[in-house]
C-alpha cells in the first residue's frame, strides 16, 4: 500500500466531506484514512489503482484537487 494526501479546493462543509470520502470510498484498491475540509489521505494498492484515478474520483464529484504528490 502506498499513501497519498490531496490537497482539494471547493470543500466547505459536512456535506462535502461526505461527498469526497463517498467518492474516495468508491475507488478500486483504496482505503480511506481521513477526509477533512481541504484534504484528503488515503492509501491504495497500486496494482488496483493510481494518484490520477484518486484524483480524477475527487474532480468527478465537483472539486479541485490542487496537489496530489
Amino acid at each position: 500500500m502506498e499513501n497519498l494526501t490531496m490537497q482539494i479546493t471547493g470543500m466547505t462543509c459536512g456535506h462535502c466531506v461526505a461527498g469526497v470520502k463517498r467518492a474516495l470510498e468508491g475507488v478500486a484498491g483504496v482505503t480511506v484514512d481521513q477526509v477533512a475540509i481541504g484534504t484528503a489521505s488515503v492509501a491504495y494498492d497500486p496494482s488496483a489503482t493510481t494518484p490520477a484515478d484518486i484524483a480524477r474520483s475527487v474532480e468527478e464529484e465537483g472539486y479541485h484537487v490542487v496537489s496530489a504528490p
